[in-house]
Parts: C-alpha cells; structure tokens; sequence
C-alpha cells in the first residue's frame, strides 16, 4: 500500500528539516571562505591575479572525496557515533583553522596560505561527506527532495557571511578578526551535532577498510545491475553539464555585453540568490506532490530552457549603453537561470540521495557527488576556447545541446510513469533505477 503524501507545511516546518538547515549552512560556509573571502582578502593586500586564479586548484579534495568516503563508512570515533563523532571533529578542526589563516601575512606567508587554504578544502568536503550521509540517513523516503532543497538553500544562504557580511566587516575591523568572526558561525553546526541523534541504519556497518571501498561499489551494481548503473552515472554525469557550462564564464560574458562590475554586482546579488534559493525551496516543496522522477523532468525542462535566457542575451547584446531595460534583461537573464538551477538542484540532489545505499551512504553519496562536479573542474576549463571559436551566441547553443543526453537519460534512470513509494520516495524496482532497496 503506497504511504500517504504528508502535508507539506508540517513537513517544511518538521525537526528533520530544521536540521537539513544547519546541516546546509555548516556544508556551504566553508566552501565560501575560499570562494569569496579569501580571494578578496589576497587582492587587497596586493596579490596578482595570477596567483589569485590558482587558488582555485586546492578545490581538487571536492572532486576526489570519495577517494576517503569509505574511512567514513568504516571507522566510528569514540563517544558520538559514526557520523556525529565525524560530524563534530571536522567542524572543531574547521573553527581553529579558519582564524588561523586569518593570522597570516600575505605578502610574508602565501606558501602557508597555501596549505591552510588546502586543509581547509579537505576539511570542508570530509565534513560534506558526513553530512550528506547523515542527512540522508535522517530523511524519511518522502522527505528526500524537500529536505535536500532546504540543505540547498542553506548552503547558499551561507554564501552571504563570507561574501557581504564579512567583507563589510573588513572595512572596519583588521583580518585576523574577520576571520575569527566568520568562524563563530561554525558554532550552530558544532552544536547541532551535539544535539542530535545518531541516525538508525539500515545494514551493517562494514567490518574491514576493504569492505568498506568494495562494497559500496558492488552493492550499487548489483542492485542496479552493470546497465543500470552505467545509465544512473551517466545521468549524474551529464544532467547539470550544460547549466554548469554555460554559467563557468558568466561574469566575463556579461562584462563584453557592456554591464559594468557595478551593474554586474547588484543585479546578481538581488537577481541571483534569492530566485535561486526560493526556486530551490519551492522545488522541494513540490517533490513532496511531484515525487523525485517528474520533478527531474520539470525542473529539467526549467533548467535548458534558462540557459536559452544566456543565448538571447548574447543575441541582443553587446549594448552601445546602459539603462533600465538593459538592466532589466540582465535581472531576467540571471534571475531565470538562478530559478533554473534552484529546481534542478534540488531535484538532482534528492535523486543522488535516493541511489545510495544506507549501509554505505559516505562512500556512495561522495562518488555520485565527486562525478557530478567533474564538468565544473574539467570542462569548463575549455569553456574560454569555445567561446573564441562560436561566439557567446553559439556558445550557449552548444551547452543547450550538452545539456539534452542528461534530460534524454531520465526516460531510463527516472521514467515519468514509473510509480513511486510516496510523493518523493523510490521508484518501483527496475533494472535502470536505483530504488529497488528497503529505507533506512
């Protein structure tokens, strides 16, 4: 008998999803030092660009965390459990590490900004992995795609301590507190991890660091079959390929349509964030109705079509001047493709979290995740060249298509018809899908 869809408001406002809150804001905050403050602080203490752009190689332990997953899944640390004792010793590590670069010179200690800058990124995704297995522990079937929209949104809120608060704060208070004060707001996750419970597993919790990496990778294939897993990473692989591309090199697109940094910087603070974190939010909340395969139809469809907005941008632009119809196309342009990627998200991270396994949620989750961030590291590394050779117009058409064999593997990994344990819980068993399991 299919379980009855619970009421969507007493979902939203249940204590798993308040959780889901602190969860995302913990995972989200670290990611963010390194996206927006430590780039800022660098360049106003007088270092080159060039050395600024290299940073972006210490995020390489996002790419390869499921590489350590299995430690994760293997070993529990003493007192907490196996995914709280993790939970709270990776945010204690991220609370000292924080303030500590925050006490070095850039112009004396850039190599030591390099290594502090490096365990802070491998910190930040060992906490992700124990946070997204948790979460996804914790999470009934029915409540996956509301609860990873609210962890989502969290995260991206997050993004507003190091990218606005913390640079306002700069310009009245000397580094070494900034840093410290971005740092306090690990408080709440390292409390929440005190607070909760360890979550009940379905499964045995593997015996030997060789089970630990075996395992999950044959149970995933055994339960889906060598077709079906084939056609699940592929999915994973392919479904945000066009979006994450057509976005690698929006802030220069926009500079040659002739926006300003200014107009750039105001539009997508109010354009940007907001569509993406209510069109994440209500994404999650029609999952609760839709269930996880059509909404990865629909917001798919959502997610294409806003990267079409880039196209017809690139068509009407470059502007000889700026003014408030300009303006306004700009806010349209990214406001859609922030409600896009809000739906899309969502969506596509509630399917990851329904194809693991609760006995190996770590390792399975990091892998699914690592291969979903592989386009944003490898081929958006290409995405300059492209543009030299079709333009921005034919560009952004050539990422439309890229994005089409994810949406064209949802009639195999998600098919629209195939019935679903609730509103948002698992597929009916097929060799294709990845929800033939029992809940945890």
């Amino acid at each position: 008998m299919t379980p009855a869809r619970p009421p969507v408001l007493a979902a939203l406002l249940s204590r798993r999803m308040l959780i889901c809150v602190f969860t995302g804001f913990s995972s989200g905050l670290p990611l963010y030092i390194l996206l927006n403050l430590v780039p800022a602080w660098l360049r106003t203490e007088g270092i080159s660009l060039r050395a600024i752009g290299a940073f972006a190689l210490i995020q390489f332990p996002y790419t390869w965390k499921f590489l350590w997953a299995p430690l994760l899944d293997r070993y529990a640390l003493p007192l907490l459990g196996r995914r709280r004792g993790w939970m709270l010793t990776t945010q204690v590590a991220l609370l000292a590490i924080i303030p500590l670069m925050g006490t070095l010179s850039p112009r004396d200690d850039l190599p030591l900004i390099v290594y502090a800058a490096t365990a802070l990124a491998f910190l930040s995704a060992t906490q992700d992995i124990v946070l997204d297995a948790y979460r996804r522990e914790l999470l009934r079937e029915t409540e996956l795609g509301l609860g990873n929209a609210v962890h989502v949104n969290a995260y991206r809120v997050a993004g507003l301590v190091p990218g606005s608060l913390s640079l306002i704060l700069a310009d009245r208070l000397p580094w070494p507190t900034v840093f410290l004060v971005t740092a306090l707001f690990m408080l709440p996750g390292t409390v929440m991890a005190l607070l909760v419970r360890e979550p009940a597993i379905t499964g045995v919790q593997p015996k030997t660091l060789r089970l630990a990496v075996i395992e999950p990778f044959r149970e995933f294939v055994g339960r889906a079959g060598w077709q079906g897993a084939a056609l699940v990473l592929g999915f994973v692989f392919f479904y945000k390929l066009g979006d994450s591309m057509a976005t690698a090199l929006a802030t220069p697109f926009y500079l040659d349509m002739g926006f300003t940094k200014s107009d750039i910087g105001l539009v997508a603070k109010n354009a940007g964030l907001w569509p993406a974190v209510i069109g994440g939010l209500l994404g999650g909340l029609w999952m609760v109705r839709l269930g996880i395969n059509r909404a990865l139809w629909i917001f798919g469809v959502v997610q294409v079509a806003s990267i079409i907005g880039f196209a017809w941008l690139a068509s009407v632009g470059p502007f000889p001047s700026i003014g408030a119809t300009e303006l306004a196309s700009l806010a349209a342009v990214i406001g859609f493709e922030a409600l896009g990627v809000g739906l899309g998200t969502a969506a596509f991270v509630a399917f990851i979290a329904r194809a693991t396994h609760p006995a190996y949620t770590a390792t399975q989750f990091a892998l699914f995740t690592s291969l979903a961030a592989v386009p944003r590291t490898v081929f958006n590394a290409g995405a300059g060249w492209l543009v030299e050779q079709a333009g921005w117009f034919g560009f952004f058409w050539l990422c439309v298509l890229l994005a089409l064999p994810g949406m064209a593997l949802l009639a195999w990994v998600a098919p629209w018809r195939l019935l679903e344990d609730g509103a948002s819980g698992n597929p009916a068993p097929t060799s294709a899908t990845t929800g033939s399991r029992n809940p945890p």
